[in-house]
């Protein structure tokens, strides 16, 4: 597999968000993972002995395993072992604050669990005494925790579709007063709230790590080269393998960016695999039907960029997928190219106002390219 050091330098930094530290790391290269054991024997027997000589206590990898192949790596290896949809799964868990996040998450959880019934949810048992705790003539114990999860997702769902139900109301308010929104998206750690906070002079909470914020956060922006104010929120950010079920779980608060008027997609300029991380989450735009909106690049982290790479213009146009989109340059940090972002923002709302709709992603005019 290609590009092994980016992805396991972003899985380590995923372990210590989850609070693990990082014993060591080990890299495989294969033709196509094996069945059982994912790695081989070969290789699960050096997984098995560097733990050994590391004092490590679990053992984390950086692709999705099959429950069988997860259930055989721990028999083989004699300790936990989970892969990076649990490792997200519990730094989501870790982090949300908000009723709907944690909805959000506890559906994600319980989906990704529900294909891995190994009696590990005690936790999910209602008050005993309760119809059907028991099971029926000849259930299972797994059939049990099948049932119990089954209706714990249930249960789940109809709560969150409630929030939906709020969240579309609260929608229409906006709508029928006429507010121009906008969202900011990004890859994980590009420094969203950063910027969220340079805008619009809040406090949300912003540090340097990986899904910091998970709740989407709103607050009124005053643009006055338009005269007016735009709703402005921070979301969730995103992450290459967005596992599905995150996908699907935080459809609500997504829908945030689905229904915006702009886009303003945070890029962090400083990491060598931006253009990769650009296009997990253009991939994730598409899958919750986002990728029509308008965006504007807006390249991030301005201040920790290598000399050599720095633009020699703070605004041009790139292009992405076929298609010219209008890029920006700025430090959330040091405020630099934040008034040409806000000159660039009313533009749009003046736009808009002026009966010729949102601007398509290439209607800023292209200035001198910067360095590459």
């Amino acid at each position: 597999m290609p590009h092994f050091d980016a992805p396991l330098e972003e899985l380590g930094l995923l372990a210590q968000t989850a609070g693990y530290a990082v014993a060591d790391r080990v890299t495989c290269k294969r033709r196509a993972p094996d069945p059982a054991l994912f790695v081989g024997s070969g290789k699960a027997d050096e997984i098995k002995l560097l733990a050994q000589s590391t004092g490590a206590s679990e053992v984390l990898f950086d692709q999705s395993l099959s429950p069988a192949q997860q259930r055989n790596l721990e028999r083989h290896l004699g300790m936990p072992v989970n892969d990076r949809t649990l490792l997200i799964l519990e730094i989501f868990a870790q982090r949300a604050r908000s009723h709907e996040g944690k909805l959000q998450v506890e559906l994600a959880r319980l989906q990704y669990l529900s294909t891995r019934l190994v009696r590990r949810w005690s936790h999910l048992e209602r008050q005993s005494g309760g119809i059907g705790m028991r099971g029926g003539p000849g259930e299972t114990q797994i059939e049990l925790d099948r049932r119990m999860i089954g209706d714990s997702i249930k249960r789940t769902k109809e709560r969150l579709e409630k929030v939906k139900k709020q969240r579309a109301t609260q929608r229409r308010q906006r709508e029928r007063r006429d507010t121009f929104s906008i969202s900011l998206v990004g890859y994980t750690n590009a420094g969203k709230s950063s910027l969220f906070n340079g805008l619009v002079k809040a406090r949300a909470y912003a540090a340097d790590q990986l899904f910091a914020t998970l709740d989407t956060t709103t607050r009124q922006l005053y643009l006055g080269e338009a005269g007016r104010s735009v709703s402005l929120s921070d979301t969730v950010g995103f992450i290459r393998d967005l596992p599905h079920g995150l996908v699907d779980a935080f459809a609500a608060t997504l829908q945030e960016a689905a229904d915006a008027d702009l886009l303003l997609h945070i890029v962090d300029a400083s990491n060598p695999s931006h253009l990769e991380q650009i296009a997990s989450v253009m991939g994730v735009l598409k899958d919750i039907g986002a990728d029509q909106v308008p965006q504007i690049l807006v390249f991030n982290k301005l201040d920790a960029m290598d000399e050599a790479h720095l633009p020699h213009v703070l605004s041009d146009q790139m292009e992405l997928d076929g298609q010219p989109m209008s890029r920006i340059y700025v430090s959330a940090k040091t405020g630099e190219g934040l008034p040409a972002l806000r000159a660039r923002l009313a533009a749009q709302v003046t736009n808009l106002n002026g009966g010729q709709g949102p601007m398509t992603p290439g209607a800023f005019p292209e200035i001198e390219s910067p360095v590459s």
